[in-house]
């Protein structure tokens, strides 16, 4: 045969087209390098020309120095490699930045080596379950250091084949980038997306946030096929041929080029023959020489690019005959080298789908034998973290059922090492498919995994009533493992399904009655309380009832200290208080007996939540803190979350609000620096409800930004949601309140809440239909509540709630839609307060605020009942308590027409708090309670001057003015402001968003009565305002 010639173009050298959708692209590039970051996916077909178009844009970004770094998904199926295209697009960071990678991952660099394996260091054996939101947070910060100072491009490309891994992450980055340079770019197949594929589920949750630009490729038009014919024959095409090329292409550009190509090299081929894009592309397949062929055949089965040297030991043929056979499926155009390195794909993925399609099934099993031989042969052919997973996928494909097995293990347990736990899930799943086909002696020879913590160890797996008794030796896993471990890798990997499918599965295999393995039955019933709970399929308690009986009669172990630690939880979620402590103490008891320190601190903690509401002498909340100390020293990540998250939590329901502030300042900068998202989100929600009983609302609201911005789950998003309801209907605003809550009900779907959560959620419904007028719809919201339970503590959200169900009450006397008071109603609001015990002050004050609201709803509005709440009140720091307090006591006093000068004077004084606080709804209450007085609120002279209007909530509460009412963090964004900082520069120093910022910056201007930043910064100046630090 003749020397292969190099074939004509088939790529159009001209971009053709696309220039809307150029443009989207650009749009969003500059607003990234504006310093807004941006999240864009781009799809269409396969063919259409996504890579093109990415390619065009990075072209166009070169003159602005942008840094770009491209990852490709790999289409390997259950097999696929976890964070193949950031471990790819990281490398290239990597290279291109070396030492700004290192600073940002300083003190992380093992972490951040379980997708970047590190050219300088190996990853650290040392591993904890919950490294992946650290993981995550990293690469985060990662990105955003890197994208300081420039441009940085992040392209994530065939989106269609992502691992699970890969999906995850890049939901964390869509949904979490916070600032930097950045630009994020997905691509995908939408043609191969029906309603089963595991994209579906993220592109739908990214569907939902408005931050995500989208961009779709349709096909071409007669013109643009015009175009891009022209671009790759040399000169435009003939109107006949323009015709039959779109009419077989259909406006598809790679199905274009390919009959464009097919055309011009084989005239013979007439164009009305080719019905589809094999009959495209086989003529000019089966046209290359034999030995291309055979390459060809070879490397389709792959994977998206395979080495030379790996080609050679495969392909088993002489090197000379390789590099030719190479050469002519290079210029053909088939096969394109990879730059800087001795791979070779592809052309398009098109072109190895058609290949591999032709494979008979014995030839396929044949191929797959020899490249697995070869890796086995010599592992270095592939990168080290890509050899057991290939291995695993080339052994099963040849049909070995017995190294399938062996891989497979080997395989997942390396996925677990990198925190993939899908593919971790995927890999054992194959395993146990394969159990029964191998021999005995073959699975005692497996690696054994690492079983999950509490697990029950061999030596432990055998006892029988009262004893301890060794079972049979057995140097491999056995199936039960393999279950166990399949199961926590799906609960790691939110496959709830299928977890509760592989607890089923072990279960129907250890009946009760089985004694040698009655601690692995107590550990699987365990885990089915975890998945039924999550799943929202019962409350689990069953399960763990079930696990404890099993456990009885055995020496302490483990798996007794874990049962008892998920029971002591369970008793602090759904039946809270100091009744069901003795769980949560015979669980420490049980974890210091086994010396399980890590479930003694869980123990010690849930302990401390039952202890809440009658710790007076903070006992428990000295425990909580040395817990707290102990988790953190010990780097048990998830407990220090725990802790740093309940802390202020507990503080807070003590009354201790600014305690708790601190508390939460500490947990905040905990979590952030371990990259604990959900937990820092949680502690900046409940420094938000601390900050608002401190009627410190400005900040309290930005906290809640702060919650939303690092927030990687729905549950936490949708109590935000709610919070913010709740701020805005006490701003004022009952009708954004609603539309709040409907959204956050939106959110939730069909969570099932916590017992708290499900109080504040009820308490919030009746609120906000009491302030806009509803007070039928409140009150069914308080009998509904009152039926579930939620009326019974705990006191902190239980107490604010028969408050406002006695309002409702009480409001009902002069209501036109309620025919008076209900008895029924003031009757239960009573057994239920007559339930609950108020040993903390500010609670204390809650009970009197009720009995007062109870008399004004039986007719008895009492000025001396309002003025003991007000007394109460005045000894802990709640100005709105106090201005409720002081203006139900002015309403009483004119009730009765008692002493109208004191009357005027309780309404003041809950006029300038509530006016401080900015708190709308009981400011028009008050006033109008003035008005009805005979007194005009516009014209009642007010001590505290406009400019310090919102100090008033302080000074009447007796503590002391901020200059000009502003906040804390109020003032500290002002210095910035007089230091000249942007918003942007502001967010980065004080490490919140850039719209928290100009929501600061707005409240500064209104409450300076500033016009501008400049004249913010020169009264600042004036004033002696201290810069912030």
């Amino acid at each position: 045969m003749s020397a292969p010639t190099p074939a004509g173009p088939r790529v159009s050298p001209v971009f053709v087209g696309r220039q809307a959708e150029l443009a989207e692209l650009l749009r969003a590039a500059e607003a990234a390098d504006d310093g807004d970051p941006q999240a864009v996916l781009v799809r269409g077909e396969a063919g259409v020309g996504k890579t093109r178009l990415v390619g065009e844009l990075l072209r166009s970004l070169e003159a602005r120095a942008a840094v770009a770094a491209v990852g490709g998904c790999v289409e390997l199926g259950g097999d696929g490699l976890p964070f193949a295209p950031f471990s790819e697009a990281l490398r290239v960071l990597w290279q291109r930045l070396p030492d700004e990678v290192r600073t940002a991952s300083a003190g992380h660099e093992d972490l951040l080596a379980r997708i970047l394996p590190d050219p300088e260091g190996a990853a650290s054996a040392d591993q904890r379950d919950d490294d992946v939101t650290r993981l995550f947070e990293l690469t985060t910060r990662v990105l955003e250091r890197l994208a300081a100072d420039r441009l940085v491009v992040l392209v994530v490309e065939d989106l269609h084949w992502a691992d699970a891994s890969t999906r995850n992450l890049l939901s964390y980055l869509f949904r979490t980038r916070r600032r930097g340079r950045l630009l994020l770019l997905g691509t995908y197949r939408s043609d191969d997306i029906d309603h089963r594929h595991p994209l579906r589920p993220l592109l739908a949750e990214l569907g939902r946030l408005r931050s995500v630009r989208r961009v779709a490729l349709p096909r071409f038009t007669r013109g643009e096929v015009g175009g891009q014919l022209a671009g790759i024959l040399g000169t435009p095409p003939d109107p006949a041929v323009l015709d039959e090329v779109f009419a077989r292409s259909d406006g598809n550009a790679f199905f274009v080029e390919e009959l464009a190509a097919g055309g011009r090299d084989h005239p013979g081929t007439g164009l009305q023959d080719l019905h589809d894009l094999r009959d495209v592309l086989l003529p000019r397949l089966e046209s290359l020489p034999e030995t291309s062929q055979h390459i060809l055949r070879t490397a389709a089965e792959g994977g998206a690019a395979t080495g030379y040297a790996l080609l050679r030991e495969v392909t088993g043929l002489p090197e000379d005959e390789l590099i030719e056979g190479l050469r002519a499926a290079v210029l053909a155009q088939v096969l394109v080298p990879e730059p800087g390195g001795s791979d070779y794909r592809f052309r398009h993925s098109l072109v190895r789908e058609t290949v591999s399609e032709t494979l008979l099934p014995g030839e396929r099993a044949l191929i797959n034998r020899r490249y697995a031989k070869a890796l086995e042969a010599d592992p270095t052919l592939v990168p080290a973290v890509e050899l057991s997973c290939r291995l695993a996928r080339h052994w099963h494909a040849a049909q070995d059922s017995v190294k399938a097995l062996r891989m497979s293990v080997t395989a997942a347990e390396e996925a677990r090492h990198c925190y993939a736990y899908t593919e971790q899930l995927w890999h054992l799943e194959r395993a146990l498919q394969l159990w029964d086909r191998v021999p005995d002696e073959a699975r005692a020879a497996l690696p054994a995994p690492r079983c999950p913590q509490t697990y029950p160890s061999r030596n432990l797996a055998h006892q029988g009533p009262g004893q301890d008794e060794s079972g049979p030796d057995s140097s491999g896993p056995t199936r039960l493992d393999l279950l166990a471990t399949a199961t926590v890798a799906a609960l790691h990997g939110g496959n709830l399904d299928r977890a509760l499918a592989l607890t089923d599965s072990a279960l129907e295999a250890l009946p009760p009655e089985n004694w040698p393995f009655r601690l692995h039955a107590a550990w699987f019933w365990t885990q089915r309380s975890r998945v039924v709970q999550g799943l929202n399929r019962g409350d689990g308690w069953h399960e763990l009832e079930t696990a404890r009986k099993l456990t009885d009669g055995l020496t302490p172990t483990p798996v007794h200290a874990d049962v008892l630690v998920h029971i002591a939880n369970w008793s602090a979620v759904h039946r809270p208080g100091p009744a069901n402590r003795a769980a949560a103490d015979q669980a420490v008891r049980y974890a210091a007996a086994v010396g399980a320190e890590a479930l003694e601190l869980h123990a010690r903690m849930t302990r401390c939540l039952l202890d809440a509401e009658t710790d007076a002498d903070g006992t428990g909340i000295s425990e909580l803190y040395e817990v707290r100390r102990r988790a953190e020293e010990l780097g048990e990540l998830g407990i220090a979350g725990r802790a740093n998250q309940n802390l202020p939590s507990i503080l807070e329901g003590m009354g201790h609000s600014e305690e708790a502030v601190a508390a939460a300042d500490h947990g905040i900068a905990l979590c952030r620096s371990l990259g604990l998202g959900d937990h820092e989100a949680w502690v900046h929600s409940n420094k938000a409800i601390s900050l608002f009983s401190l009627g410190r609302w400005a900040e309290s609201e930005a906290a809640l930004d702060e919650a939303a911005a690092v927030a990687r789950s729905h549950l936490p998003r949708w109590t935000f949601a709610a919070r913010r309801a709740y701020h805005l209907l006490h701003r004022g605003d009952a009708d954004g309140a609603a539309r709040q809550l409907a959204l956050a009900d939106e959110l939730r779907g069909t969570e099932r809440l916590r017992t708290q959560l499900q109080v504040a959620l009820s308490h919030c419904t009746m609120e906000i239909a009491a302030g806009q007028g509803r007070l039928a719809d409140a009150r069914a919201e308080f009998l509904r509540a009152d039926a579930a339970g939620l009326t019974t503590g705990p006191v902190r959200w239980s107490l604010p709630l028969l408050r406002t169900a006695a309002a409702v009450e009480a409001e009902a006397r002069g209501s036109a839609s309620l025919d008076g008071p209900s008895p029924d109603v003031l009757a239960a609001i009573r057994r239920a307060a007559g339930r609950l015990d108020a040993v903390f002050p500010v609670w204390a004050g809650y009970e009197r605020l009720l009995q007062a609201e109870l008399g004004r709803a039986e007719g008895d509005d009492d000025p001396a009942l309002w003025s003991r709440a007000v007394a109460a009140f005045a000894t802990v720091d709640r100005p709105y308590e106090s201005a409720a307090a002081l203006h139900g006591e002015g309403r009483a006093l004119l009730a009765g027409n008692q002493r109208r000068a004191a009357a005027l004077d309780r309404l003041g004084r809950a006029r300038r708090i509530a006016t401080g606080l900015g708190a709308g709804l009981l400011l028009a209450d008050v006033e109008a309670a003035m008005r009805r007085a005979g007194t005009d609120p516009a014209e009642e002279q007010d001590p505290t001057p406009p400019a310090t209007a919102a100090a008033a909530a302080s000074t009447a509460t007796g503590g002391e003015p901020a200059p000009f009412g502003l906040t804390p963090r109020e003032s500290e964004v002002l210095g910035l402001v007089a230091k000249g900082y942007s918003n942007r520069r502001i967010s980065e120093e004080l490490y919140i968003s850039q719209k928290t910022t100009s929501t600061h910056v707005s409240n500064i201007l209104a409450k300076l009565g500033a016009s501008s930043r400049t004249e913010a910064a020169a009264m600042a100046h004036r004033h002696g305002l201290p810069p912030s630090p």
